[in-house]
């Protein structure tokens, strides 16, 4: 049974999915490079680690949860990172969404260490990880999958196991493209019915009622007709996503002109500032 877990990445989803396993028992040791949500976590029965070696030490499982710009790579592969401290034998988990090329490196030099890899990017918002409502997309040895699905029960509803390693980024590369044009969408609907004219809450109506539904249509609309950008998922995030996306595609020869759009969207808003804020924000960029 796994039981002693480090978990690295204490961001806008992965301290709740921390917080979540606390719930279920779990010994877990936590690092972030911002020492008071450490602290938060600490508060609630997790030991603080002072690096991801520590972290990484002794655990049953470690899963990782970071943004490939930021401090991926020496997280994982630094004189004080993963692998100076994992334990053969060890389940890494790797939820952060990163390019094929560094979830590749990161399975290789797993295989090295004589660590069992999962690719598993998680997807939803700081209101699904609240609730452990998040769906887990794992690419890896089912049997590996089998092991952690206990735990992955605290934090997610649904662990969707898509195939070999690489497979689960590569399907949410397209959850991504999918979620982030969406949200195009409603901006541009919302922007283009007021111009019109129209109310906010009458265009959201219209748009549940019909063939077009969507729960993100739902619950981001009412947000935005309230003024409520409160963060659940960033729009850097957003934007980064979909550099990953757009790169993917450039490599298999693929334009995708709606995904090209978004990105552009997206990235004037990081421009703006907006980069901290929902990505729901984006409709702010219209509005201008």
């Amino acid at each position: 049974m796994l039981k002693n877990i480090g978990f690295l990445g204490l961001g806008t989803v992965g301290r709740h999915m921390a917080a979540n396993l606390l719930k279920g028992h779990y010994a877990l040791m936590v690092y972030d490079s911002d020492p008071a949500v450490v602290a938060e976590l600490v508060t609630l029965g997790a030991r603080g680690a002072k690096s991801p070696k520590e972290a990484a030490k002794g655990m049953d499982m470690v899963i990782i949860i970071r943004p490939e710009k930021e401090r991926l790579r020496p997280d994982i592969f630094g004189p004080d990172g993963i692998f100076a401290g994992i334990d053969p034998g060890t389940i890494l988990v790797d939820m952060g969404t990163h390019s094929i090329e560094s979830t590749m490196e990161i399975a290789e030099e797993a295989a090295k260490h004589r660590v069992m890899f999962l690719d598993a990017p998680v997807w939803g918002t700081k209101e699904h990880a609240v609730n452990g409502l998040m769906t887990i997309l794992t690419g890896g040895d089912p049997s590996v999958v089998s092991r952690c699905r206990e735990a992955f029960t605290f934090f997610g509803l649904n662990t969707i196991h898509i195939g070999g390693v690489g497979d689960a980024t590569r399907m949410k590369f397209v959850v991504n493209l999918v979620q982030a044009e969406l949200m195009q969408a409603l901006a541009e609907a919302l922007v283009f019915g007021e111009k019109m004219g129209l109310p906010a809450d009458k265009i959201l109506e219209v748009l549940d009622s019909g063939g077009v539904a969507s729960p993100l249509f739902h619950s981001k609309g009412r947000s935005i007709a309230r003024g409520d950008f409160t963060r659940n998922l960033a729009l850097k995030y957003v934007h980064e996503h979909l550099e990953l996306v757009l790169e993917a595609a450039r490599k298999a020869n693929l334009f995708l002109p709606g995904a090209e759009s978004a990105c552009r969207l997206y990235a004037q808003g990081e421009k703006d500032g907006r980069g901290e804020e929902d990505f729901s924000a984006v409709i702010k960029v219209l509005r201008k």
